[in-house]
């Protein structure tokens, strides 16, 4: 296991073995977070699922870096061992930009949020990252000021994001707008509509569209040539057999928002809340469709990413 210090960022970053040997003959990368694994899903069905994702890349052709802080160190790849302690350990800190610093600092085991994980992935020089779905603006941010850190992140950080869309239950007309004023491009996968994590379809059209994982191979070596560009957002919609109608799932959205409104739960807290009520709304179909979206996108990043590699490979740029 190497512990170096990313020559990006300065940050200090311990590559595990399969990562490592992946950085050093020149194979393709996808990083994964891990705040779906200590936050998104109950034990065995977070490490069950973590070993599926990272089944799914490796046999697309990548080798998946899956995030997290632990005993004080930045860890881009976990061995399965390390994995299933991270799955059934307690008071794990969910690490967003402000976060990780002090997780490495105090050496609490931290999770990585979407914007953590973007941070990592450059210092440890990986282009792409599958996701569920990115944070956003929240409902009601008009007074609250509540949005996501992963928009700034987006806007800073040259990562591609590949995910279901942002969660539905945000406000996505004005997540789309403010991504659009921090420049960050917004390509919907395979259809013109932007997709709305359970559901294909959120109603709003997608800024642009792509429908092979080459072509945002291509877009993504043109950005970097424009130095000081952040991250490209790809939105993979949910497979089809696997979506929540958008009227069905909106009718428990609402109940949970407004639950969570009736009870003052505010801050971080908000989403996981909303989350664990829709799926206590839905009987536990909103978790499968969760994880069937999470598989899609680490599909597809692991085609951008041996796409990427290819590039490189023939000398493309």
């Amino acid at each position: 296991m190497q512990h170096t210090i990313a020559p990006q960022t300065g940050m200090p970053v311990v590559l595990g073995e399969e990562v490592e040997a992946a950085v050093a003959a020149g194979r393709p990368l996808v990083a994964l977070e891990s705040t779906i694994i200590t936050h998104g899903m109950p034990w065995p069905r977070n490490v069950e699922t973590a070993r599926l994702v990272e089944a799914d890349i490796r046999a697309a052709g990548a080798v998946p870096a899956t995030i997290a802080a632990l005993d004080g160190k930045l860890h881009v790849g976990l061995a399965d061992g390390t994995l299933e302690r991270l799955a059934q350990a307690e008071g794990v800190m969910k690490c967003s930009r402000a976060d990780l610093a002090i997780a490495l600092a105090s050496g609490r085991p931290g999770s990585t949020t979407v914007a953590a994980t973007m941070m990592a992935a450059h210092a440890a020089g990986i282009r792409v990252f599958a996701t569920g779905g990115i944070g956003g603006v929240h409902r009601g941010a008009e007074t609250s000021f509540d949005m996501s850190a992963d928009l700034d992140e987006l806007a800073r950080t040259p990562v591609c994001v590949v995910a279901a869309g942002a969660k539905a239950l945000l406000d996505l007309p004005k997540t789309l707008e403010v991504l659009e004023t921090h420049g960050v491009p917004v390509i919907a996968y395979g259809q013109d509509a932007f997709p709305a994590f359970w559901s294909r379809d959120s109603g709003l059209a997608a800024p642009y569209r792509m429908d092979t994982a080459r072509d945002i191979a291509d877009l993504l070596d043109m950005r970097e040539r424009f130095g000081g560009h952040g991250g490209v957002l790809v939105a993979n919609p949910v497979p089809a057999e696997a979506e929540i109608p958008p009227a069905e799932i909106a009718d428990a959205i609402d109940a949970a928002v407004g639950q969570a409104a009736r009870e003052g739960i505010a801050g971080k807290e908000v989403t996981p809340f909303i989350l664990s009520r829709i799926f206590e709304i839905t009987g536990g179909r909103s978790l499968e469709t969760n994880i069937a979206l999470v598989r899609n996108n680490a599909r597809l990043a692991a085609e951008i990413a041996v796409a990427l590699a290819e590039r490189v490979a023939t000398g493309i740029r």
